[in-house]
């Protein structure tokens, strides 16, 4: 889909991997909010299930790391051994760059399908069929 096509690249500056992404999006339901109001009907990101995937987001990433890919690496400031005692006492998520709490990736995986859901909505109506998928959602 072109929408994700163009969107691949926000996707790559964001601190989650394309798997992870992946993974976030089908944990997403895409609800159109006030669906029969033209005027006010908006795209929205429905997350209420990221919060259950978050254990399925750490092995994704917990692979990655294992295969020298982890999401903000670069950003890390640590090294082999730091992030192998970090590992090794529960402390991987903290002040590494790559983690973060699971609230605070919460709220970033909702910025990110709420940035996704308003592009998707813009690309709709740029091709003249907003209207007619906000019409078949209120069906």
């Amino acid at each position: 889909m072109a929408v994700d096509r163009e969107f691949n690249d926000q996707v790559e500056h964001s601190e989650f991997s394309s798997q992870e992404w992946g993974l976030i999006m089908t944990a997403t339901d895409l609800d159109i909010e006030h669906a029969e109001d033209p005027e006010n009907a908006r795209l929205v990101a429905d997350t209420e299930k990221l919060p259950q995937i978050m254990p399925e987001l750490d092995n994704v990433r917990k692979q990655m790391a294992q295969m020298g890919g982890a999401p903000g690496d670069d950003q890390s400031g640590g090294g082999g051994v730091l992030d192998s005692l970090k590992s090794a006492l529960g402390l991987e998520n903290l002040g590494n760059g790559t983690g973060g709490s699971d609230q605070e990736r919460i709220e970033a995986a909702e910025r990110l399908t709420q940035a996704y859901a308003d592009a998707l909505q813009a690309h709709l109506e740029s091709n003249g069929k907003w209207e007619q998928v906000r019409i078949a959602y209120q069906e």
